[in-house]
């Protein structure tokens, strides 16, 4: 990914000489314990969107937990945050009982699950896809949140609790027609989150989706320097993690009660199929 965006700001350079960076006015509501009393686990939640959605989870009153397969950056993590944290590999399904319990004993019971954890090998199209390459993005993006919501609602439908919410962590790539396992992964969890969401909310689950552009994290190989331009977005930027955490904390909190089903497309209208295009 590193050396493609290498190559294109080279050719760009060449065609169109040097180009000024972008940069975006982008504002933050103050804390306001808009998540007092969820108690929130978070898959992935070691870097990227996972651990700006933590921190922002954290700052406006909720118990979080994030889990991930890699320990020493969990543990670096939480420290920073200040959350607990669980290992957890989201292919491997026989561990997701065991793990929902050793996650109410640090924070109590779960009535939020953020299904943030996912992977995209970037291939350029179908004829560049193995078989490994395959079922590592089917089962990491779409196979695991599955199984992860299919026990949520399992452990929550005992009718104690009138608040208990997903949310699924999409991508804008699932709003367009696909050859790749990332898109088509994406695509079906879009699927997911609308058919749970119309199948459980007389039994009080909320389930949406955020579906964002191009974020910066280490997957994308862009860092947070200030600097956010980046090709194929409709304003050539890339987005902050934060920004989007910002939606996120919006979804998850009773100021939005009324949205269910919704896969929210954070991307400023990139995906939008206007006729004038």
């Amino acid at each position: 990914m590193k050396v493609k965006q290498t190559i294109r700001r080279i050719l760009s350079f060449l065609l169109h000489g040097e180009t000024r960076p972008i940069y975006a006015n982008i504002s933050y509501l103050r804390p306001n314990e808009l998540l007092k009393g969820k108690n929130i686990i978070v898959t992935g939640g070691g870097r990227g969107l996972g651990y700006a959605m933590a921190k922002r989870f954290t700052e406006e009153g909720a118990t979080v937990l994030i889990a991930g397969r890699n320990v020493e950056t969990l543990k670096k993590s939480s420290a920073e945050i200040g959350c607990a944290y669980l290992e957890l590999d989201v292919q491997d399904i026989d561990t997701f009982c065991e793990f929902f319990n050793k996650a109410e004993n640090l924070i109590g019971k779960v009535n939020c699950l953020v299904n943030n954890a996912g992977i995209s090998l970037h291939e350029e199209n179908i004829l560049a896809v193995s078989q490994q390459q395959f079922n590592a993005q089917i089962n990491t993006n779409l196979r695991g949140p599955f199984f992860l919501a299919k026990m949520f609602i399992e452990r929550n439908s005992d009718g104690t609790d009138n608040f208990k919410n997903m949310l699924f962590i999409s991508s804008e790539t699932g709003m367009t027609a696909d050859e790749r396992p990332y898109g088509l992964s994406k695509a079906a969890l879009n699927s997911l989150v609308q058919g749970l969401a119309h199948k459980y909310v007389k039994q009080g689950f909320r389930i949406n989706a955020i579906a964002p552009g191009v974020t910066i994290s280490d997957m994308v190989g862009k860092k947070n320097d200030g600097d956010l331009s980046g090709s194929g977005g409709i304003t050539d930027r890339y987005y902050l993690p934060e920004e989007v955490a910002e939606v996120a904390c919006f979804l998850l909190s009773n100021a939005s009660n009324c949205l269910n089903g919704q896969i929210l497309v954070c991307n400023e209208g990139k995906t939008i199929n206007a006729r004038w295009r």
